[in-house]
């Protein structure tokens, strides 16, 4: 289990997946160039598109996708571990899923993950969004390995419920990712904070690579693709919303050595809520 370097790709996708997934192939190689043997692209990587007409044409099955192929080939022609953030996929019932997929070095698919968590909010500038109306939310928190080194899987809105990367911490990630297209709105406000909060807490690198600026779609978001550190410390950083790379040494024994100093995850107990009344919360995420 020794160290790598890992590389986050910041996009600004727009409606073509044709284009988008030239634009990713583009930064990919920049970033493999670079020594990254692990490569992340963002939240939605093959369309940005909120027009429930044009979803239907820009979006298919996972064994036609141009994304998929295109990711396929790279990770194989690389040597490398590519990581789609997501792109939309259409399901065997014909529902939506917002899939992550990870591509080992032979082009093969190691793990897919289907985002859990539905952005499903009215924000206070005026912005609605119900991604639940599109898309159909997974069932499954996904932990793979590569090269001896576990890792967690997570997409954009999923940052927000701690208890998921709780509990892939708990199955042995020491990477937690977190593929996203935060909105310029909340990015602002709670991007950088909440990743940070989630490295600490759990010990373990954190890497979101990130959707950038204003998209063809009308929608625009906040970028500044991280790399964070089992400490919480940022250690690369998009610090704009226009395309580019982010490139960090990844070495597992950091973690490791944060869970040694900070033993949080090794002291969590089980616990009951007394709320006053008959009727207690539903407990989310348990410790063990």
């Amino acid at each position: 289990m020794g160290a790598f370097k890992a590389a986050a790709i910041q996009m600004r996708s727009g409606e073509s997946p044709q284009r988008n997934a030239e634009d990713m192939e583009r930064l990919v190689r920049q970033a493999a160039g670079q020594g990254a043997t692990y490569i992340q692209t963002p939240e939605m990587t093959g369309a940005m598109v909120r027009d429930k007409h044009a979803r239907a044409t820009a979006f298919t099955s996972e064994d036609k996708d141009i994304i998929v192929a295109t990711s396929r080939r790279l990770a194989s022609e690389l040597g490398i571990f590519l990581h789609i953030g997501s792109t939309a996929i259409v399901r065997a019932d014909g529902k939506l899923a917002n899939r992550a997929l990870l591509f080992g070095p032979d082009g093969a698919t190691l793990a897919t993950y289907d985002k859990i968590h539905m952005f499903d909010v009215d924000l206070d500038n005026g912005e609605s969004w119900r991604e639940s109306a599109a898309y159909e939310p997974g069932a499954e928190a996904v932990v793979t390995e590569i090269n001896g080194t576990k890792l967690g899987f997570a997409v954009c809105y999923d940052l927000r419920f701690p208890q998921l990367f709780r509990a892939e911490a708990l199955a042995g990630a020491q990477v937690l990712t977190v593929p996203a297209a935060f909105t310029r709105q909340t990015g602002e406000a709670h991007w950088h904070v909440l990743l940070r909060a989630r490295a600490i807490e759990n010990g373990a690198y954190v890497i979101a690579a990130a959707q950038g600026g204003l998209h063809e779609d009308g929608r625009e978001t906040y970028g500044h693709s991280l790399i964070v550190d089992p400490w919480g410390r940022i250690i690369a950083e998009v610090a704009h919303d226009a395309p580019g790379v982010i490139v960090a040494e990844i070495d597992p024994a950091q973690s490791l050595a944060a869970r040694k100093k900070i033993p949080n995850l090794k002291n969590a107990r089980d616990f009951t809520v007394d709320a006053g009344s008959a009727d207690a919360p539903l407990l989310r995420g348990a410790a063990s």
